[in-house]
């Protein structure tokens, strides 16, 4: 009987392990699109806002918005990529908000005036870029 408790009461504690991963939305990850190829990537703490690191050393993200996935400039092996550091512009509709999914789209609505490009980054990080499964 005492075999049987312990074994509930184990089983009962993983279980609680398990669902406060999942309430809690396990590590936090972002998505995002370049050049109409979806990657992933894991936050980390790294972050390098203020701390005067100079602007040529980040790769730039576009926040579009909520519903939206982000658009990022460069992924791993394309000219320009900066090994995953990362500076956030926010991005403001002008238009009815739609998916973009390259930098060439976000500049174009941009010039076309149907969004306006924050020029303050809201965040300056690092983190990983991982392509998304059959975008590669």
């Amino acid at each position: 009987m005492r075999r049987l408790i312990a074994f509930l009461t184990g089983l009962g504690l993983l279980a609680s392990l398990t669902v406060g991963t999942v309430a809690a939305g396990g590590p936090p990850s972002l998505s995002f699109f370049v050049d109409g190829a979806q990657y992933r990537t894991i936050g980390t703490p790294t972050d390098f806002t203020n701390t005067g690191a100079p602007a040529s050393s980040f790769e730039t993200i576009y926040a579009l918005g909520d519903g939206l996935i982000n658009v990022a400039e460069a992924a791993p092996g394309q000219p320009g990529f900066r090994g995953g550091r990362w500076k956030v512009l926010p991005v403001t509709w002008n238009t009815a908000p739609v998916q973009l999914t390259s930098d060439e789209q976000v500049l174009m609505y941009a010039a076309n005036g149907w969004i306006t490009i924050g020029t303050t980054p809201v965040k300056e990080f690092e983190c990983p870029v991982i392509p998304v499964q059959g975008n590669q």
